[in-house]
């Protein structure tokens, strides 16, 4: 089992900024890609950004520029820096990870969503 603990979530007024963080702690040999989801009120979740392994990353091409996806693999920890934030930025942000467990399987984990609130 891999559980991921988010914080960082909360109220801020539009262009400001918002770090949030993902901590996965449990058994496993390796994470993998972990990424950032999030989803509006009355839409489906959607992609945000992801990041290897490796350090190589990918953005929606909504927050591209003004989001930052980042990750210590030391401390199997992913952040996610939000500046310039929008009011179309709210939604409730959810962390995933990809892991492999110590039996070699590979399996897909989500973390429990913190809410994002951008005011005007």
């Amino acid at each position: 089992q891999v559980q991921l603990v988010e914080s960082g979530g909360g109220l801020v007024q539009a262009g400001g900024s918002l770090r949030l963080s993902c901590a996965a702690s449990g058994t496993f040999f390796r994470i993998n890609t972990m990424g950032w989801y999030r989803q509006p009120p009355g839409k489906q979740r959607e992609l945000v950004a992801y990041i290897t392994s490796g350090g190589n990353t990918n953005y929606a091409d909504s927050v591209t520029g003004r989001f930052t996806i980042s990750r210590d693999n030391a401390k199997n920890t992913m952040y996610l820096q939000m500046n310039s934030l929008k009011p179309e930025d709210t939604a409730v942000y959810y962390c995933n990870a990809d892991a492999l467990i110590l039996t070699m399987r590979q399996y897909d984990y989500w973390g429990q969503g913190t809410q994002v609130t951008v005011s005007s």
